[in-house]
């Protein structure tokens, strides 16, 4: 038996794009200040390089919330004021944009249910991941076949924080406080994230340790700002076998 295709997924860098300083060169945020004909010529290349329509590429106005957006069709716009998109139709590209935040690929590969989220420290902490595993599961997923990957994000050893906002987040997301290289206080919101999901019942959570601040390859809100935003991006390809 096999299901509706091959779940894939790509992360991309700072490289390959048209976008000039500070946003050099595949930037992929709209919402930055770059230029928008930039913009939309890094997202079509992206499109074209994972063999989808400009309009199967969905893109979410995010805004550090957690409502969760199912959809089901094509897109010529963002969708509005949400931080995560669930769908289950084969050919849909599901896209969370980050530099910094944690962005999160999730998938049920025999259910064909896939949800891309935009985790960053406000979403993490107010619970977006128990409201996106449950719009997964109304679509036909199963906990213990869910899987994670938890893309390129800031590291608890440069991500610092006070105190407060520390004691504050690891409350709500526990696993997430940490020490920064220098001793001071830190979180960790993959750690914190990596556990909630596993203790939800997935099945499986995988983490890219690359450290968005450290790598230049990357963007990074906190390294430098104004830049631009790597985009994650989940669908399930329905010419894949699955």
């Amino acid at each position: 038996m096999t299901g509706p295709g091959r779940v894939r997924r790509v992360t991309t860098t700072r490289a390959g794009g048209v976008s000039v300083a500070p946003y050099d060169s595949f930037n992929l945020g709209d919402h930055v200040g770059d230029d928008p004909a930039a913009v939309a010529a890094n997202r079509a290349r992206l499109a074209e390089r994972i063999g989808v329509a400009d309009d199967h590429l969905v893109w979410m106005e995010q805004i550090h919330g957690r409502a969760v957006e199912v959809v089901d069709g094509p897109r010529t716009d963002a969708v509005p004021a949400t931080d995560a998109l669930v769908t289950a139709v084969p050919g849909l590209a599901l896209a969370v944009l980050t530099a910094d935040c944690v962005p999160v690929l999730l998938s049920d590969d025999e259910a064909g249910v896939i949800a891309a989220v935009h985790a960053g420290r406000v979403g993490a902490r107010i619970g977006i991941i128990p409201r996106v595993l449950d719009a997964m599961v109304g679509l036909g997923a199963e906990m213990g076949r869910i899987g994670a990957f938890l893309g390129p994000a800031a590291s608890g050893e440069r991500y610092e924080v006070p105190a407060e906002m520390q004691r504050d987040v690891e409350q709500h997301l526990p696993g997430s406080a940490t020490r920064t290289r220098q001793g001071t206080c830190g979180l960790d919101l993959r750690a914190g994230l990596a556990r909630q999901l596993l203790s939800a019942g997935v099945a499986a959570v995988a983490s890219d340790p690359r450290c968005t601040i450290s790598d230049p390859t990357l963007f990074s809100h906190r390294r430098g700002a104004p830049t631009g935003r790597l985009a994650s991006v989940i669908w399930i390809d329905p010419d894949g076998a699955a």
